[in-house]
C-alpha cells in the first residue's frame, strides 16, 4: 500500500492531501470536502477508510489554502466559489493522471455538502477518466448548468431526516441526463452523525463504485 502527505498544485495554489493506494486498486476516490471542512474532516476520514477496506484508492485534500481558509471564516467568500472548486478538482484529477501509482486509474469523485457541486462541476469540465460522482450529503443544485453536462453517473446519498437537502438532491437529480440514483439513509441528519449512518454510507459508495467498475469497458 502506498500512503504518503502530497502537496497538489492546482489552480495557482498548492494543496495538501493524503494519498492512499492499495495494491492493485482499480480507481483512486478524489474526495472534495464541503464549506468549513477540510481533509481532516471525521466523516471523510471514515469514508475513505472503509473504501480502502475495498481496495480503493483515497487522496483528501484541502481545497482551498490555509489563508484562503482563515479568510473564509470571515468572510465566506470561497466556500460557495464551485468555480473555483471545480477547477481544483481538475487539476487535482490530472495531478493524480500524471503520477506514478495513479496514472490511468479511473477517478471517483466524492463530494460532501458543497463540494459536491464542485465534483460536479469538474466531472462536467474533465469527463475523461471519471468513472463516477458521489455526493454525501451534497448540494449538487448549486452546479447549476453543469448537471446536463455530466457523463458519468452519479450517486446521490442523503440523510432521510435531512428534508430540505433531501429535496434539492431530488430536483438536481432531475436535471442529470445519465444514469444516477438517490440512496436514502433512514433516520440520518445532514451529517450523518447517527450510529450507523456513516457505515450505510460507505456501503452504498462501495457497491455503486463496485457496479460502475463492472461495467466499465476494457481499456
Amino acid at each position: 500500500m502506498m500512503s504518503e502527505t502530497v502537496v497538489v498544485p492546482a489552480d495557482g495554489a498548492a494543496l495538501p492531501g493524503d494519498l492512499v493506494v492499495p495494491k492493485d486498486a482499480p480507481a483512486v476516490v478524489l474526495f472534495a470536502h464541503g464549506s468549513g471542512s477540510s481533509r481532516h474532516s471525521p466523516r471523510n476520514q471514515a469514508v475513505a477508510a472503509a473504501l480502502r477496506e475495498s481496495g480503493l484508492g483515497t487522496l483528501l485534500i484541502d481545497l482551498l489554502t490555509a489563508e484562503e481558509e482563515q479568510r473564509d471564516v470571515v468572510t465566506g467568500e470561497h466556500r460557495f466559489d464551485i468555480a473555483l472548486l471545480g477547477r481544483r478538482l481538475v487539476a487535482a484529477m490530472e495531478w493524480l493522471g500524471a503520477r506514478p501509482g495513479t496514472r490511468g486509474l479511473p477517478v471517483v469523485l466524492f463530494g460532501a455538502s458543497t463540494g459536491a457541486a464542485a465534483a460536479l462541476q469538474a466531472a462536467a469540465e474533465r469527463p475523461a477518466g471519471v468513472l463516477t460522482v458521489v455526493s454525501r450529503g451534497g448540494r449538487p443544485d448549486l452546479a447549476g448548468a453543469a448537471l446536463p453536462a455530466v457523463r458519468a453517473p452519479v450517486l446521490l446519498v442523503v440523510g432521510g431526516e435531512d428534508h430540505e437537502v433531501l429535496r434539492l438532491n431530488e430536483e438536481a437529480a432531475r436535471r442529470l441526463r445519465v444514469p444516477h440514483a438517490v440512496r436514502v439513509v433512514p433516520g440520518a441528519t445532514h451529517l450523518f452523525e447517527e450510529p450507523g449512518a456513516l457505515e450505510q454510507v460507505a456501503d452504498a459508495v462501495r457497491e455503486w463504485c463496485a457496479e460502475r467498475l463492472r461495467a466499465a469497458p476494457p481499456e
